[in-house]
């Protein structure tokens, strides 16, 4: 067929395993990317108990165009301690612009049951707080920790639109890796980030390194949004630039037809 994927996008379908694990996190009205962007690797993931968590809500307050996660045009009044237990069904129609104070910990529940060595947050990107969520991610740690100090905890961060008193709140937390995403290459990032910039990116990696040279930084590229192979190796070259440790790279799927298109399939080959 014309448009099938290529073979190795196969995965498999959610089994009991997998489905028992959604249902917890249901249960718990625990956020995961995982689910609110519509990765295709969920089963894999969950069924090896690889998990991101998502925290600030399931609505975020960017537009870029190759998301899944809902999205909010207009910044909504935010409301401290909403009810912690809503109707599930309600959730899935109603922006979750709010802070949950209940969050951190009913994560720290899933990650004790589960006995998770190894956990990643992230969050939506929350435009309309004055401090990012930034405390919320400290909390969430602190959650975590009050199981076991010896969880390592990685954490996915968005930009808090540059300001270094709430990237260093986070630092202060001390997780065990920072990681922020670039995502695309200088070109395209006003296109598909419209809200996102480019050095702001790569500011906050290198702030990171500033305030603890120690701490291990992360960042990501998507591929196959119409990028050169020339502008990604510049795009490393400007990660390694901003002393960023780790690089990882992924393929783009669309997450829906209204999203932006894919351009192109990398092989197997050319990502090696």
């Amino acid at each position: 067929m014309k448009n099938r994927l290529p073979i190795w996008f196969k995965q498999d379908i959610p089994d009991a395993t997998t489905r028992g694990r959604m249902q917890l996190l249901s249960e718990f009205n625990v956020h995961t990317v995982c689910r609110e962007a519509k990765c295709p690797n969920l089963s894999f993931c969950f069924k090896n108990l690889k998990f991101t968590f998502m925290i600030l809500g399931n609505t975020c307050t960017r537009n870029c165009k190759f998301c899944g996660v809902k999205k909010t045009g207009t910044v909504l009044k935010t409301i401290e301690n909403r009810p912690q237990h809503r109707d599930s069904s309600a959730s899935d129609r109603e922006p979750s612009l709010y802070i949950d104070s209940d969050e951190p910990y009913r994560i720290s529940q899933i990650v004790k049951i589960l006995n998770l060595k190894f956990v990643v947050i992230t969050s939506v990107t929350r435009d309309d707080l004055a401090d990012g969520g930034a405390a919320q991610f400290v909390k969430t740690i602190e959650s975590i920790h009050r199981i076991d100090k010896n969880i390592k905890i990685e954490l996915l961060i968005p930009d808090f639109s540059g300001n270094i008193a709430n990237l260093k709140a986070v630092i202060d937390a001390q997780p065990s890796i920072l990681a922020h995403n670039i995502e695309t290459v200088r070109r395209l990032c006003k296109i598909l980030r419209p809200k996102a910039d480019y050095q702001t990116s790569l500011d906050i990696l290198s702030q990171i390194k500033q305030i603890n040279p120690v701490l291990i930084t992360k960042s990501s590229l998507i591929l196959g949004l119409g990028e050169t192979e020339e502008e990604i190796i510049y795009t490393m070259e400007d990660l390694r630039a901003s002393q960023c440790d780790i690089l990882t790279l992924g393929q783009y799927l669309a997450p829906s037809k209204n999203h932006y298109p894919v351009k192109e399939f990398i092989t197997i080959e050319q990502f090696r």
